[in-house]
Formats: C-alpha cells, structure tokens, sequence
C-alpha cells in the first residue's frame, strides 16, 4: 500500500469516517477542482486501507472457522446468522 504513514496507522473505524468526510466534501460540489483531486486521492487511499483491513479481518475469520485439515469446518454466510 502507498498510503500515508497517518492512513496506515488508523483503525478500520476512522478510516471508515475520514473517508464519509472526503466523500461528503466531494458530493458537496463546494471544493475547488485542485482540493477536490487531492481528497480522491485521500479517499482512495482511505478505501485501500479499509479494504486491506476487512481482508485481513476476513483471513482471520477463515483461519479460526478451519478444520484441522484447515478446510472450512462449515459455512453460513454472514448475513444468514440474523435470520
């Protein structure tokens, strides 16, 4: 990843709010053309980041829900827990 010493430091959850705050000010239509490149490429950093975070979390997942062949013991998607 390229991202910034202070991206690659945040919690999933503040990089998650920085990047609602870029797209906010982008939707706004307020900032000027040059700031607006400069928070896509803020916000695009902060969506790499976040997406690394949730694959790393996933890997994780995968890793505790294996067999001791290290195939899945079973599978359920995620969202069927609720139902």
């Amino acid at each position: 990843m390229n991202d910034t010493p202070e991206i690659a430091a945040m919690t999933f959850e503040d990089a998650l709010r920085a990047l609602e705050d870029v797209v906010r000010a982008l939707e706004s239509g307020d900032v000027p053309l040059d700031d607006s490149i400069t928070l896509y490429e803020r916000g695009e950093a902060l969506r790499r980041h976040c997406q690394a975070r949730l694959d790393a979390a996933q890997a994780r997942i995968e890793k505790i829900v294996a067999g001791p062949d290290g195939l899945p013991a079973s599978t359920q998607p995620f969202d069927a827990a609720g139902r």
